[in-house]
């Protein structure tokens, strides 16, 4: 038997789409009975009398099915045609303002790239290891974009000394880089 499931991060833009279970066949009248039984006594006491017992898994899931897509749109039915469409610095702010219903990951953003850079940066060290002035002017110049000229003046080295420095270990992450990937 196969059942059609409709999960709330399923639901894009007010369109279903469904996830197919596929159930083997059996006796499902415990669960059709627990089913029933907890709409009736979810029911108010007027309604009673309307609730029926579903004869299929599937109607089951229809009713879940149309609930979870009513919750959706419930909530989300108002975010797509707002008031104030976006907030202008010379306006006061007001309650229609949609800007605060769009989600703000931008430091979760700054965590991910600072852990990122982090582990590059251990990987450089890790990889030229003795040559520990060759991994900082590597991760300054080539990462943090330091120039050639700036760098070698914060150390007091010549350009030129920093320049053939800096090709080696390109030359060495770039080896090591490689037989990383085989």
């Amino acid at each position: 038997m196969k059942i059609r499931v409709l999960y709330e991060d399923n639901i894009k833009n007010g369109h279903k789409n469904y996830t197919t279970i596929e159930i083997p066949d059996g006796d499902y009248s415990v669960m059709l009975d627990i089913d029933y039984e907890q709409r009736l006594a979810e029911a108010k006491p007027e309604k009673k009398a309307e609730v029926k017992r579903c004869e299929t898994l599937q109607e089951i899931f229809d009713l879940m099915n149309a609930n979870e897509y009513n919750h959706w749109r419930r909530y989300h039915r108002h975010l797509g045609n707002p008031k104030t469409p976006y907030r202008k610095d010379d306006q006061a702010e007001d309650e229609t303002d949609v800007m605060d219903t769009f989600a703000d990951n931008s430091q979760e953003i700054e965590r991910s790239n600072q852990y990122e850079y982090e582990d590059v940066c251990k990987w450089i060290r890790k990889v030229l290891g003795k040559k520990e002035d060759w991994a900082d002017m590597f991760i300054a110049v080539r990462i943090d974009g330091m120039s050639i000229r700036e760098y070698a003046s914060s150390i007091g080295a010549d350009e030129n000394n920093i320049t053939q420095k800096l090709k080696r270990a390109t030359k060495k992450l770039e080896q090591e880089y490689k037989n990383r990937q085989i």
